[in-house]
């Protein structure tokens, strides 16, 4: 029986159990660094933690909730979902909770495994990481200084009170245009240190009322029509900022009527005015960032950090601005695929594979790494749309390459294959907006690795069926 290892509880991971499972592949272990499933909807608890995809896309297609609560869910009911999901497929019993990978080693033809609990075998490895689930604490001279309680918003401390105190908060990413409106009501004072300023879009949030119940009740491909809607929605969406379209000057405006509307300042709305095209780093949604900006408790500082001091944080004007807690918003390593984990097959390893940029065909496979299928790797994250879409995309693509393993032995993608796989993504990512300003799209280099240069249907049938044609055979053939 073929027996398969994979890396991550989160979505990609579970979901690519449960398909493996129903394709009569049940010799599946999930190995999960944490204590419980959800990837990055189990890490993330900050306040004000929701989904900025509309609820009816954000659920695994052979599995839809019928019963979001909100049409952007909070990250409870998003775990809630993962959870109950796993369970009700059979394969939260295959996870193995509180083990860390730390390398994967191709050996006799097969991947030994080795964790914090031991080494495990398997003939196939599978990781599924995801791209933002490394936290990063940029470098910052006295950083470890600082006297009160300090965190990463994706490691957030609940037994500290907030209530009347000092609080400084790096970063106004998609995670702290979230997380400071939820405390502003509860905080003495936030000191807010911005960088770049975001493109915020507002969104149509709010609960699901009787009627929306009544319908899906009532009406039975209410659900998928529904969910058709919003992904054709989201398909325009990526087209715009793909192309550039006259769609972005569209959402450019309604983001900057917006901003005049919530903000009467003109020094204020000018410091939330971003200075580089529109969408060419993440496209945040919100609607009350801006109108929390605005509030006589929050300031918004734009002068640079010079330092972290004991009691607060010293910009490049010489003032100190105190605070009694730190908070980091600022985002993941997205570009640092795998991440603490080794990789090596021979004498390859894949930070050496990777050492100019990281680049797998269809953001699945490397060469010289048999056996090995990433999920949410290289070229597959979205500027819009549900990430879950291309995960089970993704996983269909290796359910087949699964079943050629277990009927003609190990394989790997072919060198000729990637390098054209990759040479077109990058030729598509020159020309997008992703190229027209520094993002956490690239690599130290410039190399973008991370997104999508397409529409989701185009990845879609791109990985429709496996083709065998693009791999080689790694060893002898399985004797059944």
């Amino acid at each position: 029986m073929t027996s398969i290892i994979i890396i991550g509880a989160g979505f990609g991971g579970l979901g690519a159990a449960i398909e493996l499972t129903k394709a009569g592949y049940p010799d599946v272990t999930i190995l999960e660094r944490s204590d419980g499933v959800g990837g990055v909807w189990r890490d993330n608890t900050y306040p004000g933690a929701a989904c900025d995809i509309p609820s009816a896309l954000y659920s695994w297609s052979f599995a839809p909730n019928k019963r979001w609560g909100r049409r952007y869910s909070p990250q409870p009911e998003i775990l809630s979902y993962i959870e109950r999901t796993a369970q009700q497929f059979g394969v939260r019993g295959k996870v193995r909770t509180s083990v860390e990978v730390q390398r994967c080693e191709w050996v006799d033809g097969q991947w030994q495994v080795h964790t914090s609990a031991g080494v495990f075998t398997a003939d196939i490895v599978i990781p599924a990481v995801g791209q933002l689930s490394h936290p990063v604490i940029p470098t910052i001279e006295g950083a470890d200084s600082f006297a009160g309680p300090s965190w990463h918003s994706a490691r957030w401390q609940h037994d500290v009170p907030l209530s009347g105190r000092k609080v400084a908060v790096i970063g106004t990413g998609a995670s702290a245009i979230q997380f400071v409106p939820a405390i502003q009501p509860e905080a003495g004072q936030i000191s807010v240190f911005q960088r770049h300023a975001a493109y915020v879009l507002p969104k149509p949030d709010g609960a699901h009322g009787r009627l929306h119940r009544a319908l899906i009740d009532a009406i039975a491909p209410f659900s998928s029509v529904e969910r058709g809607t919003i992904f054709s929605i989201t398909e325009a969406v990526n087209h715009a900022l793909i192309a550039n379209s006259v769609g972005v000057a569209a959402l450019k405006k309604i983001v900057e009527t917006t901003l005049r509307l919530q903000v009467k300042d003109p020094a204020l709305r000018a410091k939330l005015t971003p200075d580089y095209p529109f969408g060419c780093k993440r496209v945040l949604f919100a609607n009350n960032w801006y109108s929390t900006m605005a509030k006589p408790n929050i300031s918004l500082i734009t002068e640079g950090i010079e330092r972290i001091e004991p009691s607060g944080v010293r910009t490049s004007d010489g003032v100190l601005h105190e605070a009694d807690v730190l908070i980091w918003g600022t985002g993941f390593a997205a570009t640092s695929f795998l991440a603490g984990i080794e990789v090596r097959a021979g004498d390859l390893t894949l930070a050496e594979a990777w050492k100019d940029g990281a680049a797998a065909h269809l953001g699945i496979n490397v060469p010289g790494f048999p056996n090995f299928f990433i999920i949410y790797g290289p070229y597959t994250n979205l500027g819009g749309s549900s990430i879950i879409e291309m995960l089970e995309a993704q996983t269909r693509y290796i359910v087949g390459a699964v079943r050629r393993v277990a009927h003609a032995g190990p394989i790997t993608v072919r060198r000729q294959v990637s390098d054209a796989w990759d040479e077109e993504m990058q030729t598509r990512l020159r020309d997008s907006v992703w190229s027209r300003c520094d993002n956490w799209y690239r690599e130290a280099n410039g190399k973008i690795t991370t997104n999508w240069p397409g529409q989701v249907r185009e990845f879609q049938q791109r990985t429709a069926s496996f083709n065998a044609a693009d791999f080689e055979p790694v060893g002898p053939a399985p004797l059944s």
